[in-house]
């Protein structure tokens, strides 16, 4: 029999004698119940619920009507419920375990959030309302843009961006018009280290600005040297992630801000990585001009698929004055948007709009609520803590896996590690898979570029040391099965819901539709 380690869990490999390959007639095991797709459990030709007969009249929207069948399934409501229910045990969530994605901190959103906004007059707050029935909304986002100021040292901030990328079109937009305002349209490039994140040459190229690469130094920071011999009047502006995509903070910012300002340009700021730093660094005080927050990293709101995004953008005194409309503003006891260019105003030379509206209710009442539970000691904690869990794993795995920068110090936030020293045939994507039977989401694979083979772990500050224990001892157990070349690596994962699949044929060939097994038949 397996037995139970002193942290109390039962591993889930099979020991010598039990075991291991048994099947079932249900394609369960115990309670990891196998799912069929909706189409397969239902029938078009039938419904879950009678209904009579009833005559069909005409057509009230002209061509505009159905004349096919949908082809949905009709199931009963238990076979719906049931269906979704055991589709969601398949997931992963923040709410299982550690989730240890790098450069997305996935850290657990403190159910006080969700509370305060599900408040009535927050929850159902509809963005066409009158400005006198939603001053609690509108004092809200002015608190909240407070903060986020004052936490960055910046002049101004826009808040209706709605997510991280959207947030650096706003800021790089912001810097496209100061450039156009002062007559200097030559200045047409905007320089990227190799280490930022994949969006921000992305946004650079969609606001129209040609990208250049600039080269990090061994230590994986940006080269500063490098960037200074590049600079010159073509030059807009250089991209940079503060801390890294390699976990490192860089030393030089505030050299390399300088750097960019005496060459006319100006500095945007990656501030996804903001956990590391908040309470900690003022990047305002570093010569940033343009930050974006991402609200679902930094002040916990739901990530991903877990709700909508939200991007403010922190702007320096120089691009304040292009912030994009429209943002609240207090006059005496009153909030009102300001939703117009008025000539001779501080808002008259913004560059537009970004949204229709003002962005993310139920995001910022969520940061909000965060900020003002944590204090300015609870956020300084939150970035002390960040860091701290991921140097503790970078140095309780780098004996087991080459992790490029620990000779060089401390990480910030995230820990990275590369497939050097694996033996051949196995790589990064194999310890990603074991780690799926280990019962985690994998860490971030092979990004940044700039490290072979990467896994970047971002551990976050909301985990505890036991937690950690047990993600370290499942991540080195994967670890030494790949260097002692243990075959079942290459196979993993062996207890998910589905095995590995074929990668490449699914990202060249992928199945979006499913069809009826004659109708694919057909197809072939």
């Amino acid at each position: 029999m397996s037995t139970i380690n002193q942290s109390g869990w039962r591993p889930t490999t099979p020991e010598a004698g039990e075991a291991s390959d048994i099947s079932t007639f249900t394609g369960n095991r115990a309670l990891m119940l196998e799912e069929a797709l909706i189409f397969e459990i239902g029938s078009s030709e039938t419904t879950g619920v009678d209904f009579d007969s009833v005559p069909i009249g005409k057509p009230r929207f002209g061509d505009l009507y159905r004349d096919s069948e949908i082809g949905l399934p009709g199931l009963s409501e238990p076979e719906t419920v049931r269906h979704y229910t055991r589709l969601s045990r398949q997931n992963y969530a923040i709410d299982l375990g550690l989730f240890p994605l790098g450069s997305c901190t996935m850290k657990h959103n403190p159910r006080l959030n969700e509370r305060m906004a599900r408040l009535p007059g927050f929850a159902d707050i509809h963005p066409l309302a009158p400005v006198d029935t939603v001053q609690g909304a509108l004092e809200v986002i002015d608190q909240l843009a407070h903060w986020l100021i004052t936490l960055t040292g910046m002049q101004a901030v826009a808040m209706s961006p709605k997510a991280g990328a959207h947030g650096e079109l706003c800021g790089i937009l912001a810097i496209r018009s100061a450039l156009d305002a002062q007559g200097q349209q030559d200045r047409k490039i905007l320089l990227v280290p190799t280490s930022a994140h994949g969006t921000n040459p992305a946004t650079a190229a969609f606001a129209g600005f040609s990208v250049e690469d600039i080269p990090a130094t061994e230590d994986g920071r940006v080269d500063l040297e490098a960037l200074k011999a590049r600079l010159g009047p073509d030059i807009a502006g250089v991209m940079i992630t503060n801390p890294n995509t390699c976990g490192l903070f860089e030393r030089d910012m505030k050299a390399i801000s300088d750097a960019v300002h005496a060459a006319g340009g100006y500095v945007y700021c990656d501030g996804a990585n903001f956990n590391a730093i908040v309470g900690r660094v003022r990047p305002g005080d570093l010569g940033v001009d343009a930050m974006h927050i991402n609200l679902h990293k930094t002040f916990s709101t739901p990530h991903g698929g877990g709700g909508p995004g939200s991007g403010p953008v922190v702007l320096s005194a120089a691009l304040a004055p292009y912030a994009p409309l429209p943002f609240v503003e207090k006059d005496g006891d009153k909030f009102h948007l300001v939703e117009e260019e008025t000539a001779g105003e501080h808002h008259a030379g913004t560059f537009g709009r970004m949204t229709a509206f003002n962005g993310q209710m139920g995001m910022f009442t969520r940061a909000l609520t965060y900020i003002l539970s944590h204090g300015a000691d609870g956020l300084r904690q939150v970035a002390e803590d960040s860091v701290l869990n991921a140097n503790y794993i970078l140095r309780s795995m780098e004996d087991v896996l080459d992790a490029p920068f620990a000779k060089y110090g401390p990480c910030m936030h995230e820990a990275i590690f590369s497939d050097r020293g694996l033996p051949e045939g196995l790589s990064t994507i194999d310890i990603a898979k074991g780690l799926i039977d280990e019962g985690y989401h994998p860490m971030t694979v092979y990004f940044p570029l700039v490290v072979h083979g990467a896994m970047l772990v971002e551990p976050t500050e909301t985990e505890s040391k036991a937690t950690l224990d047990q993600f370290i001892g499942a991540f080195r157990s994967v670890a030494a099965r790949a260097k002692n070349g243990d075959p079942t690596i290459r196979t993993a994962p062996h207890f998910a819901p589905r095995r590995r699949l074929d990668e490449t044929l699914a990202a060249r060939k992928p199945v979006l539709a499913w069809k009826a097994p004659a109708a694919a038949e057909a197809a072939e």
